[in-house]
């Protein structure tokens, strides 16, 4: 078998559909947002999933680990359930003043 050089195609290179700018052409150039307001406005829309009001935060949490294995074998969404047992165990606890608020008492 014979080897055959390949040559890449010449990207970039001037042709009749495409010639080459001139100085002339630079200075009579308009930005896109200009020519095509429709289509520049489209390319800005947002796409995908619109953005919560309140998006979780990551935060890096140690837990024991028969808890993750527990949660784990529960199936999918183990951590979502983590997150709604937090949020219920937060409703239930009465709310307690800060051991700051003491500590200021204290000192005046």
């Amino acid at each position: 078998m014979a080897k055959r050089k390949i040559t890449p195609p010449e990207y970039g290179t001037p042709d009749e559909e495409s010639p080459e700018w001139t100085l002339a052409d630079f200075r009579q150039a308009r930005p896109f947002k200009e020519v095509f307001p429709d289509l520049y406005g489209a390319a800005l829309r947002v796409r995908g999933r619109p953005r919560k009001e309140n998006p979780k935060q990551h935060v890096s949490l140690r837990l024991d680990p028969k808890v993750i294995a527990g949660f784990k074998a529960q199936g999918p969404g183990w951590q979502g359930r983590i997150n709604d047992l937090l949020v219920k165990a937060l409703a239930r606890t009465p709310k307690k003043k800060s051991m700051r608020v003491t500590r200021d008492k204290r000192a005046a």
